[in-house]
């Protein structure tokens, strides 16, 4: 169970203001009080007052003093006018005039002075500008002059340098004829069985016979099988390679005739021939170009 001292340690606090709150409001009472009766004192003093009078009429009283009117101030004296001033017009003078007239024909002779002045700059300018033209057209002639006569020297040297090296071919020619003649002869010397006109400088001529392509037409145009009708006799040319006995090795097309089924006729036929006959002196020479038209 709970003590009495836990009670009062834990209970509310007790109120102490209550004391000091009953004196205020009993000192606001005591106020108030006396506040209601000093306004009702006021107002009974005051009523007394409104109805309080004084009898005046029987004190002696001494007259005021008659009016005495004053008389108006004098006028301003009027003011003084002030002196007239006339002006007099002046007088026509001479010699300003001559003086402006002498001015007016000053300024003319300078104003034509200036003119001719600028004339003669003009016509100056004019004429060096003629001069100027002239100068430079006849700078024209000579130039034209000049560049015709470089011209006529290098044409002239062209023809010289033509001349001259035309000398110089004829004696190469020569030369190259003498030296052929001597080779020629010593070839002779050495057995060499070209003919009297023959040019060229092995001791035997190593290129085909004037027969061996009609020995080669005739062992290929057989083995060639073309039908189609052509326009034209177009040529196809053929490069056959082929061993020292004429087994023919390879064929390439270097000039198309223009006719598919025509070069395709002529590279099986040479490729059906198979061996091309030998020369008179028992060679094949290789490689060689072989022409081929349709038509003969």
């Amino acid at each position: 169970m709970p003590s009495a001292a836990d009670r009062l340690e834990f209970g509310p606090p007790r109120d102490t203001g209550y004391l000091r709150a009953f004196a205020l409001a009993l000192l606001a009472h005591i106020l108030l009080m006396a506040a209601l009766t000093w306004g009702v004192h006021w107002k009974r003093s005051d009523r007394a007052a409104s109805f309080e009078a004084e009898l005046w009429s029987s004190v002696p009283q001494e007259a005021a003093p008659k009016l005495v009117e004053t008389p108006p101030p004098p006028p301003p004296p009027p003011e003084p006018k002030a002196p007239e001033v006339r002006v007099t017009p002046p007088t026509p003078n001479v010699d300003i005039a001559l003086e402006q007239e002498k001015k007016r024909k000053l300024l003319q002779q300078q104003k034509e002075a200036e003119t001719l002045k600028a004339q003669k700059l003009q016509e100056k300018l004019k004429a060096e500008l003629q001069a100027k033209k002239e100068k430079e057209q006849k700078a024209k002639e000579e130039l034209a002059k000049r560049k015709a006569a470089e011209e006529a020297q290098k044409t002239e040297a062209k023809k010289q340098d033509a001349k001259d090296l035309e000398k110089k071919k004829q004696a190469e020619a020569l030369a190259q004829k003498q030296r052929q003649d001597a080779l020629n002869r010593m070839m002779g010397l050495a057995g060499a069985t070209g003919d009297a006109n023959a040019k060229g400088s092995g001791q035997k001529s190593s290129g085909p016979s004037a027969g061996y392509a009609g020995k080669v037409r005739a062992r290929v145009l057989p083995n060639v099988v073309f039908t189609e009708d052509i326009a034209g006799n177009p040529t196809a040319e053929v490069e056959v390679r082929s061993t020292p006995d004429g087994v023919i090795l390879g064929q390439r097309l270097v000039k198309s005739s223009g006719n598919k089924a025509w070069d395709e006729a002529v590279i099986k036929a040479i490729i059906r021939t198979g061996t091309l006959p030998r020369d008179d002196d028992g060679r094949v020479p290789t490689p060689m170009i072989l022409e081929f038209k349709p038509k003969g």
